[in-house]
């Protein structure tokens, strides 16, 4: 079938059209004509037969990798800190303690048998970490926080004085307290080397029930071979606690510090413990 067109506005083009097929005319001096209409007829042909492209599929959904936590890994038990000084008011009390004693009750009371004691060296650091002197009204007590501050009467003769406890001691079976040689002189010990005595508890720097760093001390041993014995039959009982051997004056003594310095598991050491030699004294550290 063959049909032919005018192209609008171009007299000389014309388009035929056989079955599917354009056919282009041109007249003698159209030339121009097919320059100016031909390349947008190709360009829409071009267009109208450009395949449709299928969008890329979406890339599949992945679930996010599992994170891994590995536990942390357990610290290293840290040797037992130190415990920080107590230092007390020059001389062992101060006015203002004084004035404390007058004008409050006692918290705490016990008796029980008091000594008195000196260094076994000059320069010697008592357990509060001053010096020691015998000039200071103070005291060592084994179980009262650092710094407790006491009266001692004497029961024989009435007489008493305000002191600080800065030591720990006795460790001897049977005594409660012992005194500095200026404190057993207040008290009228000095002469006599004992007495039974009252101890009120005034003001304490820590709680007395609850809390405190606290140790077991045993002694005194003859020969450092069996407070060695000993060290390592604790160590090997009590893994996890610190335990040293350490020289006294003519003796030898044992202290082991429970994990934390727990008082619970140091009471039981305590009473459990059956030193072939000396005793095991429940101790605070601070």
């Amino acid at each position: 079938m063959k049909s032919s067109a005018q192209v609008c506005g171009f007299p000389g083009l014309k388009i035929e059209t056989r079955g599917t097929q354009f056919l282009w005319r041109i007249r003698r001096g159209a030339w121009w004509a097919v320059a100016l209409v031909v390349p947008p007829l190709l360009i829409l042909s071009g267009c109208g037969h450009r395949r449709a492209v299928a969008p890329l599929p979406a890339p599949e959904a992945t679930a996010p990798e599992a994170q891994v936590y590995s536990p942390a890994p357990a610290p290293t038990p840290m040797p037992p800190g130190r415990i920080a000084p107590t230092p007390a008011p020059p001389g062992g009390v101060s006015a203002e303690d004084l004035h404390y004693v007058k004008t409050h009750k006692p918290i705490l009371t016990e008796e029980g048998l008091a000594t008195w004691y000196t260094a076994p060296y000059k320069g010697r650091k008592a357990a509060n970490g001053q010096v020691f002197s015998d000039h200071a009204l103070t005291a060592a007590h084994r179980t009262l926080p650092m710094g407790s501050l006491i009266v001692v009467t004497n029961l024989t003769t009435g007489e008493s004085s305000a002191m600080r406890v800065t030591d720990r001691g006795p460790f001897v079976e049977g005594r409660l307290v012992d005194l500095t040689i200026a404190s057993a002189k207040a008290t009228g010990i000095y002469r006599s080397g004992s007495a039974r005595v009252r101890v009120d508890v005034y003001r304490t720097p820590k709680p007395i029930e609850t809390g405190g760093r606290w140790c077991v001390q045993i002694g005194a041993f003859t020969s450092q071979h069996k407070a060695i014995k000993l060290k390592e039959q604790l160590l090997r009982k009590y893994p996890d606690s610190n335990v040293i051997e350490f020289p006294g004056e003519n003796s030898y003594w044992v202290r082991i510090r429970p994990e934390g310095d727990n008082r619970e598991q140091a009471e039981s050491i305590a009473h459990r413990l059956r030193p072939a030699e000396g005793e095991a004294f429940l101790t605070r550290l601070d």
